[in-house]
């Protein structure tokens, strides 16, 4: 009886061994780190230096039908995941990703050629307010196959059934119906087949809003949060050019309550050679209140990057009028970013 018990174990874990290496997965680990020195005026940064890392760990497999599936994780700094999504990639349906951070129409808030960041990425705080879309909260992504479009265009769908924020844990949930907040869709469109070096790009997103009355933090409004995107960047040489348009009409109810904002951009990269490259950029913003007020936060940076194979040395020079859209000459600031960043 004990013999044929372990002679019934054992082909049982033969199979599952079988079963297991035909259906295996792999998992890869990528990361880097960054140690900065900051100095920005008008600012007690107190001791300049700092230092992040970051890891990405990246799982993937195959079922039976063809499809491949990539989980991604992202860690930076934090005690807790900061970005998690699954992608589905089915053999002609496109893929299929649910996401908690990024994704729809957030891919486009700054699509200007840089050297190193978005002119509102480096220690200065700009207080920018670009677009979106439903990124903020967890969502449902489509990417589109490219055999269902004209050569050269991308195109996502992206969906959240509700636009509360936030990411929670599998069986649970986040936000409550006090919000105000309904679901939430984006539309994005990429096209780089109608002349060498062009990249055209669109995107659009509309979220539900509903004013509660009295509802303990609830936000009024008095239509749905709609948002748009329209940009182009071309490159040529080691050149490339850009400018886009975006706006956030956020809908809220109140004179002193913002309507929207409304943002122009525009960069020129060029690449020395293949280890160096420089860059400027521009970013004006204005925000619009219900009574008709206006502030233009009005931010450029001129950066420089360097690299020498997985080590690079990054340099910032930034500057903001109105940071945060806030008038006056104390909101006119400068800053210097310098960075070391290593790719391991």
């Amino acid at each position: 009886m004990n013999k044929l018990t372990k002679i019934g174990v054992s082909a049982l874990c033969g199979s599952l061994a079988a079963v297991a290496s035909a259906h295996a997965g792999a998992m890869t680990v990528k990361g880097g780190a960054t140690a900065t020195c900051s100095q920005n005026e008008k600012s007690d940064t107190g001791n300049p230096i700092g230092l992040s890392s970051g890891m990405t760990f990246t799982g993937s497999g195959e079922l039976d039908n063809g499809t491949s599936f990539v989980l991604t994780l992202t860690h930076t700094d934090q005690s807790a995941y900061s970005a998690g999504q699954i992608a589905m990639t089915t053999p002609s349906m496109g893929t299929f990703t649910i996401d908690q951070s990024g994704g729809g129409l957030d891919r486009l808030d700054d699509m200007m050629p840089t050297a190193w960041e978005e002119t509102n990425g480096t220690s200065l705080g700009t207080g920018l307010q670009t677009v979106s879309g439903v990124a903020t909260s967890p969502s449902v992504e489509w990417n589109l196959p490219s055999d269902m479009l004209p050569d050269g265009l991308a195109m996502q769908l992206a969906y959240t059934p509700r636009a509360t924020g936030g990411a929670a844990n599998d069986k649970a949930s986040t936000g409550s119906a006090t919000e105000g907040a309904g679901s939430g869709w984006d539309i994005v469109l990429q096209h780089s087949g109608l002349y060498d070096g062009l990249n055209v790009f669109g995107g659009y997103s509309v979220i539900e809003q509903a004013a509660i009355s009295g509802a303990a933090g609830a936000t009024g409004a008095d239509g749905d949060r709609t948002q748009r995107v329209l940009g182009a960047t071309y490159a040529v040489g080691g050149f490339t050019i850009g400018y886009q348009y975006s706006k956030d009409a956020k809908q809220g109810v109140g004179n002193a309550v913002t309507s929207y904002y409304e943002n122009d951009a525009y960069g020129v990269s060029f690449a020395v050679n293949d280890d160096l490259s420089i860059s400027y950029g521009n970013h004006k913003s204005d925000r619009v209140l219900n009574n008709g007020t206006s502030v233009e936060n009005d931010a450029n940076s001129l950066q420089l990057a360097y690299s020498m194979g997985g080590a690079s040395i990054k340099i910032a020079e930034t500057s903001v009028d109105n940071g945060s859209y806030v008038s006056g000459t104390g909101q006119d600031k400068d800053g210097t970013t310098l960075a070391l960043t290593l790719a391991f």
